[in-house]
């Protein structure tokens, strides 16, 4: 009686644990399997004025708050091959 009583606690202990780690290892929802765009991809949904170029008022986001940095001929729009260089942004960590 007394193992079998420790037997179902333990189970039920593992049990609890295993369930954690199993929810706390998936990713938040929505990002399942979610890769940043490619600079294709940003030019075509971002070019409002189909121009091949972007200007920081079709920007949002952290392309529009690094557009200095990546702005690299300082021309005020930004190219596809200077999307292409763009430095990555940085990962935010999970709360």
């Amino acid at each position: 009686m007394k193992n079998k009583m420790i037997s179902k606690i333990s189970y039920s202990i593992f049990m609890i644990l295993a369930g954690t780690v199993l929810i706390y290892a998936q990713p938040p929802r929505g990002q399942e399997g979610k890769k940043p765009p490619t600079a294709e991809q940003l030019m075509k949904e971002m070019d409002a004025n189909k121009d091949g170029k972007l200007a920081l008022a079709e920007l949002k986001g952290p392309i529009k708050e690094d557009f200095k940095k990546i702005d690299l001929n300082k021309d005020g729009f930004l190219s596809l091959e200077e999307l292409k260089k763009a430095p990555k942004p940085e990962r935010k960590e999970r709360p």
